[in-house]
Formats: C-alpha cells, structure tokens, sequence
C-alpha cells in the first residue's frame, strides 16, 4: 500500500541503497513504460495540452476536468498488482500503473507525457521538534489513509529557542546511481528526468499546527499574539531560506508544464518561464501556491493579522500565483485578491459556488472542488452527480471554470466510480 499524494507517491520509506532490479522486474517495467509511450503519442495529448494553456491564459474553452483520487487509488491499483519485490522497482511500477491507468481508463484531461521523472534523493532536517502521532500503521503516516493523532511538540512559546530552520541535505551520489539505473531500465522508451518537487504550498500554517497544535493556535490569537507573531515570522524565514536554497543551488525545476500545481490543476502555460530566462529556474520563473486551511476557524479579520501578511512576500517571488485548498475562501476573498499575480483559485465543497462566481468572474480560473464523498460507495447516484455538476456549471458559465475531483478518501473499493464521474463530468462540461 503506499501513501499518494497530489499525483505523485510518497516514496520517503522506499530504501534506494538496494538498486538490485532484476531481469523480470525490469521487463514488467518495461512493458508498462511502452503502453505508456504509445499513449503518449496520440494526437490528443497535444490537444489536451494546449486547451491548458489556453485555459490558463483565462481564454474561453470548455471546463477542463482532472481526477485525482488521492488515498483511493490504493483502491484501483492494489497491492495484488504489483509484481515486482524490490523496493524502488516497486515503486517505479506503481508510478507507471498509476499513470496508465490515467491514460487508458480514466477520462478526464490530464496530459499523458513521454517522460519519467526522478527526484533528488534527499533528507530534510525539519524545525528542530516534531510532533508525535499516535495511531498510524508505522510512526510517520498513516499509509491505508486513516486518522491519525498527534501531539503537538512546541508546549510553551519558551521552547522556541529549540527550533532552527530546515536543511535540505542532497545525497548527490545516491541521487545519480537512481537516475543511471532508471535511464538504463526505461531511457530507450521514455525519456528519464530529474525533477523534484520540493513543496506542495508555502502557507506555512501546516508546519504552525504540528509544530504548536490547532487548539492552542486559536487560544494564541487571544493569549499570546506576540509569540504567535513571532512564530509565523520564523516559520516565513525559514521557509524563505529554503527556497533560496533550492533556486541558488540550481535544484528548482519548471512547472509551466503537466506539473500539478495549486490544489488541482495543471501548469501548462506559455507565460512562464520570465523572458530573461537562461536555463538556471527561479521562482519567478514558477508556479507558486499557499492556503491555509486548517486556520478555517480564524476569522477573516484574525487571517489577515496573523497569517497572510507572512504568506505574502512568499508568494510575492512567483510569476503565478495559486491560493486555496478545502477551506471557503468568500470570507478571504477581499484580503486573498491582494496577492499579485493571482490566477488559480480553489472553490472548495465549503464555499458558496454563487458568490465565488461573481468574485472570480473571468479574471481567474474557478478551480471548483467537487464533494468527494459522492463517490465513496460501491454504487454512486450518477443522476444525482450529473444533476449537481450542471447545476453549478450554469451559474458558471461566464467563468474560467475546471472541475476538480481529490481528496477522495476511498472510492466505495470500485475504480469504475472515478470512470463514471468522468464521463459525466465531460458530458456536462461539453454541453457549455
């Protein structure tokens, strides 16, 4: 079973000193990795691609669906399919079964592309405390997708001079003898890339509830404002640090490509990279995103003075901007549009669709999160799905809309539900 996240597979428990992948194992990688290629040769690939661009240009084009089902997908690739044992081809051969699914049966928009990306392996040396989970399979996570408790590390503000900022330790050697090994198992069929994703969002606040817990967060904005101030001030130049880190040290990659970017959606655009771009990425040159979800009990007014004067200067380095995940935005809507560049908004199952229609109009994509418990049982009501969706795609037919389908916890243990959904997705969405 393994942890999925936005697209990608957490692979942190994957052990890269056993690089032994034997003759059969490489031949069931293979043989994945050329359906893969076969599918990505197909003139609607370019089609799907440049309906990205030209929707997140905010040009006119039918809404544009993605379906991502995050911790269900261990319902639709089981353990019983995987064939290989070692570690790393393991891994490997999900990524490739996840991707194939993607392209044979799926349905939605999500460009299938010729590559295989590698990321740097690394360490991360964290903030200097660590909560403590109880009630996970193994220590870290939780990897069949259940809760999971912890206990917040940073008890008393007195602490603090226990953190320190992250470091990112790159095992360069490791990192080369993976992206060697890929390039000589798949290199002739798919062309191998190293390409990291380094973070998800730079809302910091996920960090801020591990570190400080979310019931003392709302007890700080009252009882200590001043250390809760002080906190977020660290945790944004130890975030800062980080990223220039990563763009000084040349280890950022492009993500105007089929990159996921903010809480759904894809990077394709032709405004990124800056016209001055010479090989070597900075932020600027990307896509960025920040949100801050589990503050959803903060008011506007307590948002806009403990949280998002810390986000901005972040976002401020990007050349677009992406804001928002599960929390509704209407009430942050006023103090959120300050951020510059802005262009890809989450419209989460919380908010009020009619109200973010006429806030977002045309002049920013309507990132619309359907609710995912629709499809969490064996037989989902298609009617009621169909119904719901042309409901919402009337009240936004003046808008940049993209319909997004995550954060699924399980798909009722039947992968034709994200098929149906789909289709009737791209049949509502045909109809605008």
């Amino acid at each position: 079973m393994f942890e999925h996240l936005n697209v990608r597979i957490n692979d942190s428990h994957v052990d890269y000193r056993n690089l032994k992948v034997n003759k059969k194992e490489r031949q069931i990688l293979r043989e994945l990795a050329s359906k893969i290629a076969e599918i990505a040769a197909k003139p609607e690939q370019e089609t799907k691609k440049k309906l990205w661009i030209e929707h997140n240009a905010l040009k006119p084009t039918r809404p544009l669906i993605f379906c991502d089902p995050e911790n269900g997908w261990n319902e639709i690739i089981t353990d019983d399919q995987i064939k290989c044992e070692n570690e790393v081809a393991r891994y490997w051969e999900a990524v490739l079964r996840k991707e194939l699914f993607w392209g044979e049966s799926m349905g939605d928009d999500r460009v299938i592309e010729p590559y295989f990306d590698i990321h740097h392996i690394y360490t991360d040396t964290g903030w200097g405390l660590k909560e403590k989970r109880v009630g996970g399979e193994i220590d870290v996570y939780r990897l069949d997708g259940g809760s999971y408790k912890w206990e917040a590390p940073l008890k008393d503000y007195s602490d603090m001079n226990k953190l320190h900022f992250p470091e990112i330790k790159v095992d360069y050697e490791t990192t080369q003898k993976v992206l060697e090994l890929a390039q000589e198992i798949l290199g002739d069929i798919l062309r191998v890339r190293l390409k990291t994703i380094w973070w998800w969002s730079v809302g910091l606040t996920d960090d801020l509830a591990y570190l400080r817990g979310l019931e003392a967060i709302l007890y700080d904005v009252y009882d200590h404002p001043d250390e809760l101030h002080k906190l977020m001030a660290f945790l944004y130049e130890g975030t800062l640090a980080k990223l220039d880190f990563l763009e000084k040290n040349g280890l950022l990659s492009l993500n105007n490509d089929g990159t996921f970017v903010g809480s759904g959606g894809y990077g394709w655009t032709e405004e990124l990279p800056q016209q001055d771009f010479a090989g070597k990425v900075r932020l600027k040159d990307m896509w960025g995103m920040s949100e801050s979800q589990v503050t959803v009990g903060l008011s506007p007014k307590m948002f806009e003075e403990f949280i998002f004067p810390y986000q901005l200067p972040l976002l401020e380095k990007f050349g677009l901007n992406c804001y928002g995940c599960c929390e509704p935005l209407n009430p942050r809507w006023d103090i959120i549009k300050k951020i510059p560049r802005l262009r890809r908004v989450s419209v989460s199952p919380w908010a009020k669709i009619e109200d973010m229609c006429e806030k977002l109009e045309d002049k920013y994509i309507f990132s619309w999160k359907p609710h995912p418990g629709v499809l969490a049982t064996p037989n989902i009501d298609e009617d009621q799905i169909r119904q719901d969706i042309r409901r919402v795609l009337k009240i936004t037919r003046n808008c940049r809309v993209e319909i997004i389908m995550k954060d699924n916890h399980t798909i009722g243990k039947n992968p034709e539900n994200v098929i149906k959904w789909c289709k009737i997705a791209r049949e509502e969405a045909e109809r605008v």
